[in-house]
């Protein structure tokens, strides 16, 4: 995938990368390599100014809840610009990190509603600490040996067990 990535980047025939483009996603988008990269660039950069914005708004958990969990939701779903949605899917409930995204997933409809429905913030502020620890972990599942090494170092560290 790279490879083609660094194609389109620096150029090459235009209607073979389409082709093999169209072959990886299985005909679903017909965006170029190119078109991917600033879908995700613009999702990605779109997260992220969510979440700085939910930083300002850090003293109501609820308006907080909402701009974080949005952000992080979106930048989960940049990556589909340059895997797909299919592979994104089938990657995320691999075994390896099939816990991991369970938790996650179930942390952002909590935060969601506590935000919206309890509009309790204490419950809201604990959700979303779990949150942002479900992501850290489901993001490190991505990183051959990561989750292992973080494993370890909280056992020598804080004497406890993940």
């Amino acid at each position: 995938m790279w490879n083609k990535l660094n194609q389109s980047i620096l150029g090459g025939d235009e209607e073979e990368e389409e082709d093999e483009l169209l072959y990886d996603t299985q005909d679903l988008c017909s965006l170029t390599h190119l078109q991917r990269v600033y879908a995700f660039a613009a999702c990605l950069l779109t997260a992220l100014v969510l979440m700085l914005l939910s930083l300002i708004v850090f003293a109501n958990p609820i308006k907080f809840a909402l701009l974080f969990t949005f952000g992080n939701l979106m930048a989960i779903g940049s990556t589909a610009f340059l895997i797909g949605p299919t592979q994104q899917t089938r990657m995320m409930f691999d075994p390896v990190r099939m816990y991991a995204t369970t938790i996650y997933s179930g942390c952002v409809v909590l935060a969601l509603v506590c935000a919206l429905l309890i509009h309790s913030k204490v419950l809201t502020l604990i959700v979303i600490i779990c949150e942002i620890c479900a992501f850290i972990w489901y993001s490190l599942s991505y990183i051959p040996f990561a989750r292992r090494i973080i494993s370890e170092l909280t056992v020598r560290l804080c004497d406890t067990e993940i």
